[in-house]
């Protein structure tokens, strides 16, 4: 249930992706057209930036957040709400009506249960109170048990995903994957350079971020010319520009 290396798995491997989300969905028809690891969200001056561990899109255009979690703490009910609204504004254009957002699916798979009560998927979606139907927004939100096992897809997927040895697993597509990252030669080394350069970039990340919030500071204290900012920030000149025009949007 390692987030970093679940993150090297799925990696240009859209046949994995694909098959986990049609079992965690109940979609066997369900075919992805494009899988991305790491990726990364940039928001609005001032907002939390979000990084996904694996962020995919199916052939009806709509978008899927897999975030693995060991820890109750990174499933908290707010993240997955935050999730939700990063995607709806990264998937909706200037000119594009608000029907034209696509369907989400925020799934967090965590390897305890989340909720306790046994099941193996606890899906969240809003519901209208007064009429007890279902508001139908397209935002749906997966809580995964990874305690879970059983006889079904899911328990066996479950029971995959916690083992370490590949030779261990139920799904084949699984096993490959694992066997070639932990014992072919070539997928030991390509594991350690996603790893790494994954951590690489997370540090490149936060000290961007930082260098954004210094830049967001200076601005509100009206203080400082805009080459000044750039150039106490280490931030270009065009980046100083972009947040003051986001900041005043």
């Amino acid at each position: 249930m390692d987030d970093d290396f679940m993150r090297c798995l799925f990696k240009d491997n859209v046949p994995l992706a694909e098959f986990v989300l049609r079992i965690i969905t109940d979609k066997q028809d369900l075919v992805i057209t494009d899988c991305e690891t790491q990726k990364d969200m940039k928001r609005l001056a001032g907002a939390r930036s979000i990084c996904l561990d694996a962020y995919g899109t199916d052939s009806a255009g709509k978008r899927y957040d897999l975030e693995i979690q060991r820890q109750d703490k990174g499933a908290d009910p707010h993240r997955a709400r935050y999730h939700s609204s990063v995607m709806d504004i990264e998937n909706l254009h200037s000119g594009l009506e608000f029907k034209e957002l696509p369907d989400t699916y925020i799934i967090f798979i965590i390897e305890k249960d989340f909720y306790g009560k046994g099941e193996p998927v606890y899906p969240i979606e809003r519901i209208n109170l007064a009429t007890g139907e279902s508001f139908e927004d397209g935002a749906y939100i997966l809580y995964v048990n990874g305690e879970y096992r059983g006889e079904s897809d899911l328990g066996k997927l479950m029971h995959d995903f916690n083992c370490t040895k590949a030779d261990d697993m139920n799904f084949e597509l699984m096993a490959a994957r694992t066997r070639y990252l932990k014992e072919n030669p070539k997928g030991v080394s390509e594991m350690c350079r996603i790893m790494e350069d994954m951590r690489n970039e997370s540090l490149k990340e936060g000290m961007q971020e930082e260098k954004k919030m210094t830049v967001l500071r200076m601005l509100k204290a009206g203080k400082y010319v805009l080459e000044e900012i750039a150039s106490i920030s280490g931030l270009s000149l065009d980046e100083v520009k972009k947040l003051k025009k986001e900041q005043t949007a």
